[in-house]
């Protein structure tokens, strides 16, 4: 695994190249470092006094908030707020540049969570909403690497893969031959009988080595958050739909999209095998979100993800799935992860009849975030209910969540339900020309891209050099963390 940590050599090095640019070449480089330090400390400051601006609403509202929407909404805030702190207190000493540059990105993120789901239940935003993003705006635009850098001189790949006890444990271990750290079955023959109690018994252990729980098949109908301080957790199941986790809350029975999650994570390194997560509400209950990730070098292998709108909620930070099942109709990938999906199979179901299907919803809404969807060498095919009927709706890869929208599909099998157009808009002309769509080598009764759509931000990729920035290697770094996990990859095109 990559070191976590990166002198601040590396940072004048950076800078260095910041240089060549005209916008910094006459910055004197300790400047610039002192700059970039203490645009992060005034973000850090900001997200401090959001996390009291909630504490204290929450506390004059506090009879009976709990139990309304806005009492979820300010609750996901301060939690959002304390997740986004807590990364950028990692900005302090020696770190690696691109961490630094994700970790901003996740702040940003966990911001402008706070602040949809605030408009979601009609509650303004607070006066300092502003100021916090134009702060942690700031901080990312210090650490972002200048846009017009070649992608071989970007400093993002230093890193040396070091050999650690638990490498390859997602993929080597066997449940007949090992013994896990924590077993989940409901017949009584682990050490609990939910999940949710193996999760409260992990919390007051608090553990940093890597915890493995194993569990049993069955059909779990629980709700289970792996908190931020619960790191490098492993959860393997009996197989996809033998091991199943599932929920039904959503947003018109009264919870917002971030509190509908079924399933959600914050702590780094979760890995994930053999398992279904799913959020049953159906399509009439709209956003309704299965597994909600915002771990930092999570992976999930060989699992199912059933929903129908919202069903993916890639929240923040580098993600990489492979050999999985996404089931969903509108906006069922969706967030603000830099995730990679690759030797996966994504399922379009039957929506109500009169909706669309959209596949992805990005949600970058800046342009020095390193995010983005990037769906390589997968499948796109209709689920078997909607195989019929498939004629009947329109299908389409994705639409512009936010202004910088980023979503890629390279080397993957579209079918036929997929519209000619491809693509589909959010509201009006809204970022047409500041979005990043592309397609690459695609293959299938869906990959025509002759009446592909014709806006400023879409591109057909005819290079591998142009689809190189999207890749496990450049896009997630993942050369660097994956590997540990033991878990197949296609590190380039």
């Amino acid at each position: 695994m990559a070191s976590s940590r990166f002198s601040s050599l590396s940072l004048l090095i950076f800078l260095s190249f910041m240089a060549l640019t005209s916008s910094y070449s006459s910055l004197d480089l300790k400047v610039a470092r002192r700059h970039g330090e203490e645009a992060v400390q005034k973000a850090r400051d900001a997200l401090v006094s959001a996390i009291e601006w909630v504490s204290a609403s929450i506390y004059l509202e506090r009879d009976g908030l709990h139990e309304t929407q806005k009492g979820m909404a300010l609750s996901d805030c301060a939690r959002l707020y304390e997740d986004g702190e807590e990364t950028l207190r990692r900005l302090t000493g020696d770190y690696e540049l691109v961490d630094a540059h994700t970790w901003l990105s996740a702040a940003m993120t966990a911001h402008s969570t706070c602040v949809e789901g605030l408009r979601q239940v009609n509650v303004p935003a607070p006066a300092l909403a502003r100021n916090v993003r134009a702060l942690l705006r700031k901080a990312l635009a210090w650490h972002a690497p200048p846009a017009d850098l070649k992608d071989d001189e970007q400093p993002n790949h230093w890193w040396n893969v070091t050999a650690l006890d638990d490498a390859g444990l997602l993929v080597s271990w066997d449940s007949s031959k090992q013994r896990a750290d924590m077993v989940v079955a409901q017949d009584g023959s682990g050490n609990y009988k939910t999940i949710s109690e193996a999760v409260a018994a992990l919390q007051q252990q608090r553990r940093e080595s890597r915890v493995v729980i194993y569990v049993k098949r069955g059909v779990y109908k629980e709700y289970v958050d792996i908190g931020r301080k619960l790191k490098n957790v492993m959860f393997v199941g009996d197989g996809i739909d033998n091991t199943v986790i599932t929920g039904d809350r959503n947003v018109p029975d009264g919870y917002t999209t971030f509190s509908s999650a079924t399933f959600g994570v914050t702590g780094d390194n979760f890995w994930a095998r053999d398992m279904t997560f799913e959020n049953a509400a159906g399509p009439e209950k709209h956003q309704a979100v299965a597994v909600r990730m915002g771990s930092d070098h999570s992976v999930f292998y060989r699992c199912s993800f059933k929903g129908y709108q919202d069903t993916l909620f890639v929240l923040s930070q580098r993600q990489f799935y492979r050999e999985c099942q996404i089931y969903g109709t509108i906006d069922f990938i969706f967030g603000n992860a830099a995730a990679v999906l690759q030797n996966c199979d994504i399922y379009v179901r039957k929506p109500m009849w009169h909706q669309s299907n959209v596949i992805t919803a990005q949600g970058r809404d800046d342009k020095n975030q390193n995010t983005g969807i990037s769906i390589h060498a997968s499948r796109v095919r209709p689920a078997p209910d909607f195989e019929r009927v498939k004629g009947s709706f329109k299908s389409y890869l994705g639409r512009p969540w936010k202004e910088y929208s980023r979503t890629v599909f390279l080397k993957t099998d579209l079918d036929g339900m997929i519209d000619p157009q491809g693509w589909t808009r959010w509201r009006g002309d809204f970022a047409l020309d500041t979005l990043y769509y592309a397609e690459y080598m695609n293959s299938g009764d869906g990959a025509y891209a002759g009446k592909r759509v014709k806006w400023p931000g879409f591109h057909v990729l005819s290079d591998s050099n142009e689809a190189a920035p999207f890749t496990v290697e450049n896009f997630i770094e993942g050369r660097s963390w994956i590997p540990e996990s033991g878990v197949p990859f296609l590190a380039g095109i």
